[in-house]
């Protein structure tokens, strides 16, 4: 089966008890294990696939939970390397009425940050395997080196690299570090997921479809462009374009909603025999399916509380699709 490795951040999310309270309000927090790259990985092992996580993860309580969970989700920890010289990283979170969220980070001395190059290995990885990065490991660091080679590794062997920004602009130093960042590690990816909150903040356009346009640089063959309640479409570099609809739900928490939905767009794709060479013909004969799952995956995802306690498994994606639009195809 091929592998995704999903690099990058892992930390505990302190979700509040209490809605409509901003931090300094809140008095509870439930603990929940996440990180972006995290929470992609155990969706896309919910989902069936064989998701590697790499990361460095701190010898504290904290860090022996997170591995905890990332076993008991079923994602392959054996290249997670364990560090007494960092912590965990904290994020608190905040949720307003609409379930959307801010956020309070603690993570200056986070151990994933301390990840080196030299300890990342290119026989890990094999033709056909696909990489899964974010942007918040990608602040100056051991960590953002080692993205570099692993991206590189990846591609030599053959492999597809996929970006999902997933912007978090109080973890940088300002908002053109996070920017200027982010468009120097487009063109190392061949699928580029962005929302509609991160579009005009990332590539400087206002109109859409400019804005989309302007993302093609580099090794970018596929853009997934996403929409919240409005849904989701794909975008390829030979013109075409698919579109979802998404889901209807009651949202309790976004938490971890577009980790599930990449989560499922990914699981989707190595599931059919995806290569870097076919990898645009193939979403063309099977974006229907594709983009479903991954939009029921990100609905379903927000529609209760908590990022990885709150992903569903693949059997439950299908029966919501199916009452929902009668098919799980």
């Amino acid at each position: 089966m091929k592998k995704v490795f999903c690099i990058g951040e892992t930390l505990i999310d302190f979700i509040p008890a209490q809605k409509d309270k901003s931090l300094k309000e809140v008095t509870n927090f439930e603990r929940v294990a996440g990180g972006a790259p995290m929470n992609v990985a155990i969706a896309i092992a919910k989902y069936g696939g064989h998701s590697v996580m790499l990361t460095k993860i701190a010898n504290d309580n904290f860090g022996d939970y997170i591995m905890d969970v990332l076993k008991e989700n079923g994602v392959d920890t054996s290249n997670c390397l364990r560090s007494d010289e960092g912590e965990t990283g904290l994020a608190f979170v905040s949720v307003d009425q609409n379930g959307e969220r801010s956020f309070s980070f603690y993570r200056k001395n986070a151990a994933d940050l301390l990840l080196s190059p030299e300890e990342v290995k290119s026989e890990w990885f094999q033709k056909g395997d696909l990489l899964h990065f974010c942007s918040v490991d990608l602040i100056e660091s051991p960590m953002k080196q080692t993205h570099q080679k692993v991206i590189e590794d990846v591609r030599k062997k053959g492999g597809i690299v996929s970006f999902d920004p997933n912007v978090r602009l109080p973890l940088w130093p300002d908002a053109e570090s996070c920017r200027q960042t982010i468009n120097d590690f487009l063109p190392l990816a061949d699928i580029v997921k962005v929302s509609d909150e991160e579009l005009t903040f990332i590539t400087g356009i206002e109109e859409e479809n400019e804005a989309i346009d302007s993302l093609f640089v580099g090794n970018v063959k596929v853009v997934v462009y996403t929409k919240g309640s409005k849904g989701a479409s794909i975008y390829l570099n030979n013109g075409k374009k698919f579109e979802d609809k998404g889901f209807k739900v009651t949202v309790a928490d976004t938490t971890g909603a577009g980790d599930a939905f990449i989560g499922g767009f990914l699981s989707e794709l190595i599931a059919i025999d995806i290569s870097i060479e076919n990898l645009c013909f193939q979403i063309s004969q099977n974006h229907e399916r594709i983009l479903t799952f991954a939009n029921a995956s990100g609905a379903l995802t927000a529609s209760v509380k908590g990022a990885i306690h709150a992903a569903p498994a693949k059997r439950h994606i299908l029966n919501f699709i199916s009452t929902q639009r009668g098919t799980t195809e």
